[in-house]
């Protein structure tokens, strides 16, 4: 009978078959064998459905197949079972698979964060029509950007992109460069992109193309005319009208 409690339980027992194949079978001479072990689950489920269909001589035979391979499984794989047995008293090695876990765990929340306060400024620049221009960056010391402005090393929030694109402070003009989930730059100078645009692309968009053709950065342009959120990528730019698209965008850029 299915219910909560055993859905939890093969959960458990699924989280510890992966980090036993992470931590001892993978990249290891054994990670080929282990690709048979999904056909061994098929058999074993196999020896429980049948005999509900009334096939019994063909369940148990399966049943009787499926007993013998996991016991050969236990000399198969003999060298990483001395492993785990190892680790199951090794507490240091214990509190540092938690402690990365853990670690795991609060930098995709912290990204997660960043992700919402970036949606929160650049709806209200949008909204306002507040000209803006943020470069998720492959790597910062690409030989692109033409300067980097001033170094802020900052935790992503709203107030401080609202307060960098301000119009009245001195770095507006420039872009924001987000990299490892901080605001490193700001102010920074993109170079110009030399193709053919429409009429409607000001200097914004044209340093955003011109950054996404030089490199394999994306950016992010809030247009000061019209309001409309856009990013450039690969030499092409895209308007985005939908938040959710914008989130998906987002969270895929800060995931790198």
């Amino acid at each position: 009978m299915f219910n909560w409690l055993n859905i939890i339980q093969v959960f458990i027992i699924v989280l510890l078959v992966y980090v036993f194949y992470v931590s001892f079978i993978k990249n290891t001479s054994s990670e080929k064998l282990v690709r048979g072990l999904f056909g061994l689950g098929v058999i074993w489920a196999l020896s429980f459905l049948l005999p509900i269909l009334h096939l019994y001589l063909l369940g148990r035979f399966l049943h009787w197949m499926a007993l013998f391979l996991s016991v050969a499984l236990i000399v198969i794989f003999q060298p990483e079972l001395r492993k785990f047995l190892a680790l199951m008293g090794n507490i240091r090695g214990w509190r540092n698979m938690i402690y990365a876990f853990k670690q795991d765990v609060k930098n995709s929340s912290n990204k997660q964060k960043s992700v919402e306060e970036i949606i929160k400024a650049v709806a209200y620049m949008s909204e306002r029509h507040t000209g803006a221009l943020i470069v998720f960056p492959e790597e910062i010391d690409d030989g692109v950007i033409e300067r980097y402005g001033t170094k802020i090393d900052a935790i992503i929030s709203s107030e401080l992109l609202l307060t960098i694109f301000f119009n009245k402070t001195p770095l507006h003009d420039g872009a924001v460069i987000i990299s490892d989930n901080k605001i490193k730059y700001a102010g920074a100078i993109l170079p110009l992109s030399q193709n053919q645009l429409q009429w409607k692309y000001g200097t914004r968009h044209r340093a955003a193309l011109g950054m996404s053709e030089m490199s394999k950065s994306v950016v992010l342009v809030v247009s000061e005319e019209t309001g409309d959120i856009s990013f450039a990528e690969k030499g092409t730019i895209k308007k985005y009208d939908d938040v959710k698209k914008i989130r998906n965008k987002l969270e895929k850029l800060l995931a790198k």
